[in-house]
């Protein structure tokens, strides 16, 4: 299957399927000498994993993650990291009754358009497990940036109608879904502190697009916005320019942040600040309209365990796709001048 690595410099491939005997990631071109080891990851995939509350899929998973390859006494050693979840609580005998059925708001019958078949037990490679190695592989990206002094942030803002911090209206209104056999979705807001200005490209590498398409490739996220966004599109131009100063040291700043921290797709030394929408789950226990294999009209009444939200357990897949894109960025723009390639590897022998 195309389409399962990302990145340039630091690559990630991930693998495995939801009611496979595990999920997991191929990492590539991590810098040897991090240290790392699988606590470290163990934290973030924690954040993750299924049953933490009443709101969240009953799936019993521990989620503990194995380091196959890679690392050597607590460190990375420059080669492929291999890292495997081993899938404990399946359950596969709660999909047989959509086998041959297309669930509404899935990927069941676009999946079975392009391959011609599908692994209905959970979704496959579309199930929110996949991102067990998208959080894996963030997490060694996180632990690199942050020796840099960079902090990549997620946290959900936006719970349906309701801003996250108004737990009560938001869990009377998570209770009311759920009682209705119903679901919702939200928004998450990342925010990524201590970047230097000068990271992305002007065209087609641009930050913002990349981020936009890594966050886009979450399961369930239907819009993507940096900085203000659409917001943005309410306003003149006086308003949204975001005017530059000096501090008398040499160091350039702006006096606010409407663009987000990137300016035609290059980090300009600001916070960066982008917000994902996810869609309500589609998998619903109301009875609902579709067809099946054999282009009948049916009725489908979805069983299985599945989260009313997905927001919450997303924070932390948001925050390392973003994560990979910036040091992704960070190991390109080594080679953007000759200046920093001669400060790396020194100046050759004067005449």
């Amino acid at each position: 299957m195309a389409g399962s690595t990302f990145g340039k410099i630091f690559t990630v491939t991930t693998w495995g399927e939801s009611h496979g005997k595990a999920v997991g990631a191929v990492v590539d071109g991590c810098p040897a000498g991090l240290p790392l080891t699988e606590e470290d990851i163990q934290q973030m995939l924690d954040r993750r994993k299924p049953g933490q509350n009443r709101f969240t899929t009953a799936r019993k998973e521990g989620d503990l993650v194995e380091i196959l390859s890679g690392t050597f006494e607590g460190k990375t050693t420059g080669t492929p990291i291999s890292l495997m979840v081993r899938n404990q609580d399946p359950r596969s005998r709660d999909y047989s009754n959509i086998a041959e059925v297309y669930r509404p708001g899935h990927a069941d019958y676009t999946f079975d358009a392009k391959y011609g078949f599908r692994d209905y037990r959970g979704g496959g490679r579309s199930s929110g497990r996949e991102t067990i190695g998208r959080v894996a592989a963030g997490a060694i990206a996180e632990k690199a940036l942050a020796a840099l002094g960079i902090q990549v942030q997620a946290r959900a803002v936006q719970i349906g109608p309701y801003p996250a911090e108004d737990r009560e209206a938001v869990e009377a209104f998570l209770n009311q879904r759920m009682s209705e056999m119903d679901s919702a979705g939200g928004i998450v807001e990342c925010r990524i502190t201590g970047m230097p200005a000068g990271i992305g490209d002007p065209v087609f590498e641009k930050l913002d697009a990349n981020l936009a398409k890594a966050v886009m490739s979450i399961g369930s996220v239907k819009g993507v916005e940096i900085g203000d966004g659409f917001a943005a599109a309410k306003v003149c131009g006086s308003q949204n320019n975001d005017p530059f100063r000096a501090d008398g040291t040499g160091r350039i700043y702006k006096t606010s942040n409407h663009a987000g921290g990137i300016l035609g797709g290059i980090s300009d030394g600001s916070e960066i600040v982008l917000r994902a929408a996810f869609k309500p789950t589609p998998s619903i226990a109301q009875m609902q309209q579709t067809v099946n294999r054999q282009g009948e009209n049916v009725d489908i009444q979805v069983k299985g365990r599945h989260d009313p939200i997905v927001v919450n357990r997303a924070v932390v897949v948001v925050e390392a796709m973003a994560a990979l894109v910036v040091l992704d960025g960070l190991l390109l723009n080594m080679g953007a001048t000759m200046k920093g390639i001669e400060s790396f590897y020194g100046k050759g022998p004067q005449d």
